[in-house]
């Protein structure tokens, strides 16, 4: 009985055993067939099949390619195609794209059929576009919310207007799939930045990242023939601002543009023009400020970026008009300045109480040491009440005092030059220049040009002169 039973079981198990050889052999065969399928297109000639892949890529992608060096499979991490050093453009013949490695990822059975050859994605890495800022709606429509997968990794992107260059962002990574969908990151300035845009693209949150600068940008309106408006509203640390606007073919007009901080407050508007050329025009009017903002000014810091003050054109005026200012008592205040090519040109007219400070100016700030050229003037109705801004006791009224001053100052040298210093009845000579000069240097700029504002050294350097 008991060898029967053994029987029984050792038959069933014999069964059993050989159905799992089976399944080994089985499993080895699906196995090797995958390798071999995975291995074999690294035998195969793509010089033949380039034209394939160039037509699918136009057709699909709108990479017009031009020229490429070579096109290998790998099998490895996924099976690609990698295509080497590719000069193309993007949509149209004007949009650049340069491409060190393209990746395209065909479906499976493509890499056997290229009479029906199809991509799963494609990604483009170590690539420079070109793109004019009028181009931003194509770009929008063909790749932001395309249904074809596309990633890029390390691109650097040129915005141009009518040839000249607006800004460069580099290092540029996104995809418009998966779980990152959407979401760009890159450098602007050097700094590391993130923008993050909804499926409709009309919704943007930007962040310089470690910076503390933030912005949302919401499009209300999009005309695709003509314009569309929106808003902006960011932080910058513990500032904050807002505006509204309105893009058109040629130009970006500001309105309501408010900025807030316990510092500077102050409201604008204007435009931003982009044909012909970019130039900046603001006029803004300021709500409160802090006259030590201007002594804080880190002079030297500014002009080390010379590559971006050589792009801005600018005008701007600034007014203000308030019986207080934290300070002396200014009743208005003008300012008007132009800046085009790293020369900036500026006018200043202020009045506190009867006493009027005009001042006109011009410097090359892409000079390595750049001179401030000045001709200015002041002119008070009663002498006493202008020297006691500066909390100095003068016992005659109704003095009449003008005065005009011309000369330059090396603003990182720390040096100052008279031309000229005369009033009504004096005339300085070159000696009386030679020694207000150096009065001036040893009283005032002792440290940096911002110093020359600082109340306390004009009080002592008004007095040194007296």
């Amino acid at each position: 009985m008991i060898n029967k039973t053994y029987k029984i079981i050792n038959n069933k198990f014999s069964r059993f055993s050989k159905f799992i050889f089976f399944i080994r052999y089985l499993f080895g065969i699906f196995f090797v067939a995958i390798i071999l399928f995975i291995i074999t297109p690294h035998f195969f000639n793509y010089k033949n099949k380039d034209e394939v892949i160039k037509n699918y890529l136009y057709q699909i992608y709108g990479i017009n390619i031009k020229k490429i060096d070579s096109i290998k499979y790998s099998s490895l991490p996924t099976p690609h195609l990698k295509i080497n050093n590719v000069i193309s453009n993007l949509y149209l013949d004007d949009i650049e794209l340069n491409i060190t490695n393209l990746k395209i990822y065909p479906k499976i059975l493509s890499i056997y059929n290229y009479n029906n050859f199809n991509l799963r994605k494609i990604k483009i890495e170590n690539s420079n576009l070109n793109l004019n800022f009028e181009d931003f709606k194509l770009l929008r429509k063909n790749i932001f919310t395309s249904r074809n997968n596309i990633i890029f990794d390390n691109l650097s992107l040129d915005i141009k207007e009518d040839k000249t260059n607006i800004i460069k962002l580099k290092e540029i990574e996104f995809k418009n799939f998966g779980l990152k969908k959407n979401i760009i990151r890159g450098k602007v300035f050097n700094q590391k930045f993130k923008i993050n845009l909804d499926d409709k693209l009309r919704n943007f949150k930007f962040k310089l990242l470690s910076s503390g600068i933030f912005a949302k940008l919401n499009i209300t309106e999009i005309n695709e023939t003509s314009s569309t408006k929106g808003y902006i509203d960011g932080k910058v640390l513990s500032s904050s601002f807002k505006l509204d606007f309105l893009h058109d073919k040629s130009s970006i007009k500001i309105n309501n543009f408010f900025f807030r901080d316990k510092s500077l407050s102050f409201d604008s508007k204007g435009s931003l023009k982009l044909l012909p050329y970019f130039h900046i025009i603001l006029e803004s009017e300021i709500k409160d400020i802090d006259l030590n903002l201007i002594t804080d000014l880190n002079i030297k810091k500014i002009l080390n970026y010379k590559d971006l003050i050589k792009r801005i054109n600018a005008e701007n005026i600034i007014i203000f008009n308030s019986k207080k200012f934290r300070g002396p008592q200014i009743n208005s205040f003008n300012f008007k300045s132009n800046l085009a090519y790293g020369r900036l040109k500026v006018e200043k007219n202020i009045k506190i109480i009867d006493n009027a400070f005009i001042c006109k100016s011009d410097i090359d700030l892409l000079e390595k040491f750049p001179v401030l050229n000045f001709n200015c003037s002041i002119n008070s109705e009663d002498k006493k009440k202008l020297l006691k801004l500066f909390k100095i006791n003068y016992k005659p009224k109704n003095e009449i005092l003008n005065i005009y001053i011309k000369g330059n100052i090396n603003v990182l040298n720390n040096k100052i030059n008279f031309n000229k210093i005369e009033t009504d009845n004096y005339q300085a000579t070159k000696d009386d220049l030679k020694f207000f000069k150096t009065t001036f240097e040893n009283t005032l700029f002792d440290k940096d040009f911002t110093n020359i504002f600082d109340l306390s050294k004009l009080r002592n350097f008004i007095i040194e002169i007296m």
